[in-house]
């Protein structure tokens, strides 16, 4: 039997029913210095792999995962070639390449899929998805029945128009399409760290060019898979028409977000870091997505914010032109206090605080607010760049400053006071009395 035919039996009972005992020792032998061959060509190269950074360093981590089995596989097909020269069976190795290259093909596939992907629990369910779909496809093909199962499910066929659609050729349209999906996104995020390491450029503008690269890569990447597999793009005009009618009807919000985060990226009127008020909603920007913007609480929660809202609502930036935000913390004081002197203390405690500005026209200030019920009141003006960290404890360190350096100075902060005046009846008021009856 032609090696030509044994790709298409059962390479394992080829195997067992006719490998002599020298051949089978010789091809072994060739297995042995295969591997170490490929060993010996790893760690050759492992010093110069592992001194790759940056955006190397996923291409480098790729590279380590796949040495050893691609050395051997690359060792393996080279011996198998010479080999055909002197000896006609050599089933043995052709049953090494193919497992061979199913092992390459898992490390690599799961490889590209954990740096495309952040890692969780979805990424794993992939990855055994994957590494089940190639074994599976090689025991298919070991054992002989893979081209029994490829005519099975060619059968299975409908026509529309001029073209016939079989449920292989949907089954491997999937395939190419999900494997060129994964190759975009790998890419994607080689261009996105590419563009992340550029601190020159604007953070929002990198973002929105990586958003769009994604994109584009990902609708190339189907317009590629699709002929590859044989399927005409023609035929697609149908479902483009429709998704056209869906986009002006279930879908046009969603649209609108999308087109709507890539204006707010691209015009930079909301950064990462920005602390704004939205929709009755205060919180630092710390995600920013093609669909929605996400809002993080001075208390924690997150709230998810569609990116429409942020271009057809008045959206209140706190930090556009600067970080630096004001606050006010008003106090009163009895009417009997010095006020230079409790306004000074007042400053002295905020100019203490490592997180007010002390410096410039945003040095803390104080103002008289009113003359009220029970007390003037003074507000202590002070300014501060980390406004994401939140203001309570600031607001909590300054009152209690205050506190002990009006209690020390004997200033005092004073109770509700009410001033009740008694008006006693005047005479000409009382109601004369009657004779007493006799």
């Amino acid at each position: 039997m032609s090696n030509t035919s044994a790709n298409f039996d059962n390479l394992l009972l080829a195997l067992l029913s006719r490998s002599h005992t020298v051949e089978l020792g010789i091809q072994l032998g060739i297995l042995a210095l295969a591997a170490g061959a490929g060993w010996l060509l790893v760690r050759a190269l492992r010093p110069r792999v592992t001194q790759l950074e940056g955006v190397w360093a996923a291409g480098a981590g790729g590279l380590q995962k796949i040495g050893l089995p691609l050395g051997v596989l690359v060792f393996v097909w080279m011996f198998r070639e010479l080999l055909r020269l002197w000896q006609d069976e050599l089933h043995l190795l052709n049953l090494a390449i193919p497992l061979l290259s199913a092992l390459v093909g898992v490390r690599l596939v799961v490889h590209v899929l954990r740096y495309a992907i952040k890692s969780g629990d979805k990424l794993k369910s992939w990855e055994r998805g994957i590494a089940w779909t190639i074994w599976g496809g090689m025991v298919l093909h070991i054992t002989g029945v893979l081209p029994r199962v490829r005519a099975a499910l060619d059968a299975v066929a409908f026509e529309s128009g001029s073209h016939r659609f079989s449920l292989l050729l949907l089954l491997e349209a999937s395939a190419v399409i999900v494997l060129a999906m994964i190759g975009a996104l790998w890419l994607a995020q080689f261009i996105e760290s590419r563009l992340m390491r550029m601190p020159g450029m604007d953070l929002s503008l990198r973002m929105a060019l990586s958003k769009a690269a994604k994109t584009f890569l990902l609708i190339i990447a189907v317009l590629i898979a699709l002929p590859a597999v044989g399927i005409d793009l023609t035929v697609l005009s149908v479902f483009g028409g429709a998704l056209g009618v869906g986009l002006g009807f279930g879908l046009q919000k969603i649209a609108s977000n999308y087109v709507s985060g890539f204006i707010i990226l691209l015009d930079r009127s909301i950064r990462i870091g920005d602390m704004v008020t939205v929709d009755n909603k205060y919180g630092q920007v710390v995600q920013m997505n093609t669909r929605y913007t996400l809002l993080r609480s001075q208390d924690g929660t997150e709230s998810i914010v569609p990116n429409e809202l942020l271009i057809t609502q008045t959206v209140v930036n706190h930090s556009l032109s600067k970080p630096d935000v004001r606050i006010e913390l008003p106090v009163q004081v009895s009417y009997a206090t010095d006020l230079d002197h409790a306004s000074a203390l007042m400053i002295e405690v905020a100019s203490h605080h490592p997180r007010v500005i002390t410096d410039g026209n945003e040095q803390p200030k104080v103002f008289l607010r009113e003359f009220g019920d029970n007390g003037i009141t003074l507000d202590l003006a002070i300014w501060i760049k980390d406004a994401e960290d939140g203001q309570l404890g600031l607001n909590s360190d300054i009152y209690w400053g205050i506190w002990r350096t009006f209690r020390q100075h004997g200033i005092e902060i004073p109770y509700p006071q009410r001033v009740v005046h008694l008006v006693s009846p005047s005479p000409a008021a009382t109601p004369p009395t009657s004779p007493p009856d006799h």
